[in-house]
């Protein structure tokens, strides 16, 4: 069963990342398509760049007891897009809560430059004592 450990990691690590978008609305739960378009093309773009180290003898399967030993092509285990998926939305999410962190500075908690939501800002001031 530790076949499957790394990416049952994966799955929470992703799980995780959904309840803090969630909680805050960063992403999906803010704009879901926009959010969806993001992840996608950015995975699709570093699977690009797997494809392509592959060709070259670049990257590699290692083996371990923890991956499943499933492969989706040679040398692409099945953990490899969904690190990817994790990966684009970690940064996601990361930049998004950069943002709104940084638009709650600048004064009045809003920068024109980040769309705002009435439910999630009201949530935000509470968040930090106020009423």
């Amino acid at each position: 069963m530790t076949g499957f450990t790394y990416l049952g990691a994966l799955l929470l690590a992703i799980a995780s990342m959904a309840l803090i978008d969630a909680r805050w609305r960063l992403a999906f739960w803010r704009a879901p398509g926009a959010a969806a378009a993001a992840v996608g093309a950015g995975t699709v773009l570093l699977l690009v760049w797997d494809a392509v180290g592959i060709a070259f003898g670049v990257f590699f399967r290692g083996d371990s007891e923890f991956a499943t030993g499933i492969v989706l092509a040679p040398e692409l285990p099945v953990e490899e897009p969904v690190f990817l998926v994790f990966l684009c939305y970690l940064t996601l999410v990361a930049v998004l809560g950069a943002e709104r962190v940084l638009a709650s500075r600048d004064g009045a908690g809003r920068s024109n430059d980040v769309p705002s939501n009435e439910a999630t800002d009201a949530a935000s001031r509470s968040h930090r004592g106020h009423p």
